[in-house]
């Protein structure tokens, strides 16, 4: 009989011996995990700040570039009608030339009578 309690003891003290093992195992596994947890909540924290700054500059960029749209359609619509005042110039040019070369003759015909 004593035999089989010497046996029990020994089942029991491997048992508590596994037990104890299991919980260390447990335990180092739990620091595992809250350390990634953290790093995870530090990840998602960064991320959150990132996409403010993304959004941010989207915005941004989104009224910069409908400004440099409206300089664009500013500048045709200025080139257009300096083009045209160029032409008008060149018209008013002939026109005046004509004019002058006409008088010219008008003033040699009656100067010559």
């Amino acid at each position: 009989m004593a035999h089989q309690g010497a046996t029990l003891q020994n089942y029991n003290n491997e048992l508590v011996k596994c037990l104890e093992d299991l919980r260390e195992k447990r335990e180092a596994l739990n620091k595992a995990i809250l350390g990634e947890e953290k790093q995870k909540a530090e990840i998602q924290k960064k991320l959150h700040k990132l996409t403010e700054s993304l959004h941010r500059i989207n915005e941004g960029l989104a009224q910069k570039t409908q400004a440099r749209n409206e300089y664009d359609t500013t500048i045709q619509e200025t080139e257009a009608a300096y083009m045209k005042i160029l032409e008008s110039s060149q018209t008013l040019l002939h026109v005046l030339k004509r004019e002058t070369v006409n008088l010219v003759k008008k003033k040699q015909t009656s100067g010559a009578q």
